[in-house]
């Protein structure tokens, strides 16, 4: 039996959000550290310790590198960092593999390079990353959905629970929604969802 793509992705680089959210239905934990590969390589190999037997997934951002020397499930790549089809000829056609995409044509261009899932955003306005371009909205977040079907797309910056009903999309990634209280935030979320 084929076990569903989880619909929310934790975006974390704090151990007790990991426990907080580990084992708990629809989750994927997602490690984001911005310092350097020594301290996103602990971390992951924390949250993989963690959640391997909680049976949640843990995903790397950006680090090709520290999600396969600390045997995540896979790593999710903006479009600064590798090219989809190069992280999946490095971490192989088991793992998982996830790109953020924000027209149609570059949804379709990373699923056909091999993305398993595609992250779609900003699609509100966030604080949590410095640099982004502006929110998508969620119109052009369904586009992208819509361009490539059977693909799991996550809306990512700004997403709020309230937010979510405005989003025709399979799952959401959030960042600061999980930091006071993990287990009511991703319980509020998957009731949106629902």
């Amino acid at each position: 039996m084929r076990i569903a793509f989880p619909r929310i992705h934790v975006i974390t680089d704090t151990l007790d959000v990991v426990r907080g959210v580990a084992g708990l239905d629809d989750i994927a934990v997602q490690i984001r550290v911005k310092t350097n590969d020594a301290q996103a390589y602990e971390l992951a190999v924390a949250a993989v310790e963690i959640c391997r037997p909680a049976g949640t997934m843990v995903l790397v951002d950006d680090r090709v590198g520290v999600a396969l020397a600390a045997g995540a499930d896979g790593v999710h790549v903006g479009a600064d960092d590798l090219p989809v089809e190069v992280v999946r000829r490095v971490l192989g056609p088991g793992a998982i593999v996830g790109a953020t995409c924000r027209t149609p044509a570059a949804a379709r261009a990373a699923v056909a390079a091999g993305a398993s899932y595609l992250g779609a955003g900003p699609a509100f306005h966030t604080f949590t990353k410095d640099g982004l371009p502006p929110p998508l909205g969620p119109a052009a977040i369904a586009a992208v959905a819509e361009a490539v079907p059977g693909t799991p797309v996550l809306a990512i910056g700004g997403i709020t629970a309230d937010r979510v009903p405005l989003l025709a999309v399979h799952g959401v990634a959030a960042v600061s929604a999980f930091a006071a209280d993990p287990k009511g935030a991703a319980a509020e979320f998957l009731q949106a969802l629902s």
